[in-house]
């Protein structure tokens, strides 16, 4: 029976045991593609705001785990890898916004792209406004184009990457393990960049699945 859309989307107790067991990966596959399939476009088809929100914080009530558990084990290139990547966005930028606004201004400043007009962030960018921007970029892969959405992900990554890569290029010198610290987000940051860009590419094309 369809669920309700004016009320909270719920994952059953099997698809999260079976998700949790991961025994068989062709069923971790199976219940990943059908629970974001699911949960994606039933919420998109009636964006009922209480909902939404929910949705968006879902992860500061519950933890990062629970949504991993269901989607971070596919490819990066499927709905659920996309949607697990932004919500991952959301909790890096949550987990220490003074840290990453420093990162995303020093990224704005040091590339010259379209990325900062693409992010949507408002400037002058500091922690509040990172804070913003996360969920506004969660908020719309509900509400508005998911392809947008994804596009903003993938901005804000580049951004911080150059930003970090800027802060580990200061260090180097003086600092050598926080240099190479930052260098690995940078390399992260860059390639869920690069992962965001291509699932909007799919999805503009109407090949995320």
């Amino acid at each position: 029976m369809p669920r309700d859309h004016h009320r909270p989307v719920h994952f059953t107790d099997k698809e999260f045991a079976a998700i949790q067991g991961g025994d068989d990966p062709a069923l971790v596959n199976r219940v990943a593609h059908e629970t974001a399939n699911a949960l994606l476009h039933r919420v998109r088809e009636d964006p009922d705001p209480a909902v939404v929100e929910r949705l968006v914080t879902y992860t500061d009530v519950h933890g990062i785990d629970a949504i991993a558990e269901l989607w971070a084990r596919v490819g990066a290139h499927t709905l659920p890898g996309a949607l697990w990547r932004i919500y991952l966005v959301r909790v890096v930028i949550r987990q220490n916004p003074e840290e990453i606004a420093y990162f995303f201004e020093r990224g704005t400043e040091r590339i010259g792209t379209i990325d900062e007009a693409v992010a949507g962030a408002e400037q002058p960018t500091g922690p509040a406004e990172i804070l913003t921007l996360a969920d506004r970029i969660l908020h719309g892969l509900y509400t508005g184009d998911l392809a947008v959405a994804l596009d903003r992900g993938a901005a804000f990554c580049r951004l911080t990457a150059a930003g970090a890569t800027s802060v580990a290029d200061d260090a180097d010198l003086t600092a050598g393990p926080r240099a190479s610290e930052l260098t690995r987000r940078a390399l992260r940051l860059t390639e869920l960049a690069a992962d965001l860009t291509e699932a909007a590419a799919l999805w503009r094309r109407d090949s995320l699945d």
